[in-house]
């Protein structure tokens, strides 16, 4: 356990070592938009919101774990681009992307993308208190209460047009299904929304919290297969039947993280055995050696066995926490072994960083970046943090069996 959270340790600082030596814009401030796998910057390509929020609240997270004061000055970065150049001042909300230069590129309100800067927000707030960085995720918050949340049905709907009026392509990517609801954006509310809540005991964000564990009880989780439901229209009605089993598996551990955020007991020992019956299901796409692969299609029986960089990243922290839940030692085998095929095929070990993500064979994918509008330092840097504080503080089943 030990050899394990030194290797953690070191893939923590050679993740946060890359960010800082080669992704800040020296000339038009932030980070760089894209980088390949050929490790070939591209100085023109648009900035997200996204990735933006998510190198801010990792910088964040690292500085509170280590004290290093390079992590520090990479947050505040993070922080003055954001809110000079990715709040929208006349309507609200962020852009979802800006040029390279940091001018509105593409203004959509993605709900996803407000999130996600609510989340890095909440965490620099614990890093700097002042209360500026904490109003601008209010006002956040407030936005996505304001044009985003169903007052019939519950839930949120995924995108608007800048000035919050409808749109007709609602997709976070070009592979989703078109529609008003989808997992993925009630999965990032929910962490969001957990994060703010950790620094602002606000009653309405603890009500909100609870609403978003009821609507993943309710119509996101499948009772039958315990797998989520990926898009849902307004009525909550489920289109397809695609497996995300990285989601599934992180799912497994945020909705309960918000549980016992929250303190109310009969929910945290719903949300408790929820965790396990996710991960039970997020089992079903293990392969031999280690590796969680990315999704399955019951509909035509096709499964897409890439092992994406942030499905292993999530496998990680999710097999570690059932482990913690049930004392069993499958879980942590599960995780040992999952720790094993990253470190062999996923981490970089010349330039840094961990790859997208390996193909079927095993090979890298060479057509995916090194960093880009979704490949960033949120999901691997925050599962080594999540281990070594899990580890390190001995959050240890007290009777395995």
């Amino acid at each position: 356990m030990i050899d394990i959270c030194n290797d953690v340790e070191k893939a923590l600082a050679d993740i946060l070592s890359y960010w800082t030596n080669k992704m800040p814009d020296q000339v038009n401030g932030g980070f760089i938009g894209k980088i390949d796998v050929f490790e070939q910057l591209d100085l023109e390509a648009p900035k997200g919101a996204v990735l933006n929020a998510r190198i801010l609240w990792a910088f964040s997270a690292a500085f509170i774990h280590t004290h290093n004061p390079v992590y520090k000055e990479m947050a505040d970065r993070a922080y003055r681009y954001i809110i000079n150049h990715f709040i929208d001042g006349k309507f609200g909300g962020v852009y979802w992307t800006v040029t390279s230069e940091g001018k509105p590129l593409e203004t959509k309100k993605q709900i996803y993308a407000l999130s996600f800067t609510i989340y890095g927000l909440a965490e620099y707030y614990k890093i700097t208190q002042d209360e500026d960085v904490l109003e601008a995720g209010v006002k956040l918050f407030n936005a996505i209460e304001t044009h985003s949340f169903d007052k019939d049905r519950g839930g949120y709907f995924e995108a608007f047009n800048r000035d919050w009026s409808p749109m007709e392509d609602l997709r976070l990517s070009r592979k989703d299904v078109n529609e008003k609801k989808t997992m993925n954006t009630h999965l990032h509310i929910l962490e969001a929304y957990t994060n703010l809540y950790k620094v602002n005991k606000d009653e309405q964000v603890h009500v909100k919290i609870k609403g978003l564990l009821d609507s993943f009880y309710k119509h996101i989780i499948n009772p039958e297969t315990m797998h989520l439901n990926l898009f849902m229209n307004e009525e909550w009605q489920v289109s397809g039947s695609g497996i995300s089993y990285g989601h599934d598996i992180e799912a497994s551990w945020l909705l309960l993280e918000a549980a016992q955020l929250l303190g109310e007991q009969p929910l945290i020992n719903q949300f408790k055995e929820l965790a396990i019956r996710l991960t039970e299901a997020a089992v079903q796409g293990l392969e031999k050696d280690g590796s969680l692969i990315y999704e399955y299609f019951p509909e035509s029986g096709k499964f897409n066995k890439e092992r994406h960089w942030w499905v292993q990243a999530e496998a990680l922290v999710g097999f570690l926490n059932a482990w913690e839940l049930t004392g069993k030692q499958e879980y942590f085998n599960y995780f040992s072994s999952c720790w094993r095929f990253i470190n062999q095929y996923i981490i970089d070990k010349e330039e840094g960083e961990w790859f997208w993500g390996v193909d079927e064979d095993l090979l890298i994918m060479k057509g995916e970046d090194k960093a880009g509008l979704w490949k960033c330092p949120y999901h691997n840097a925050r599962a080594c943090i999540e281990i070594l504080n899990r580890l390190l503080n001995k959050r240890i089943p007290s009777q395995p069996h």
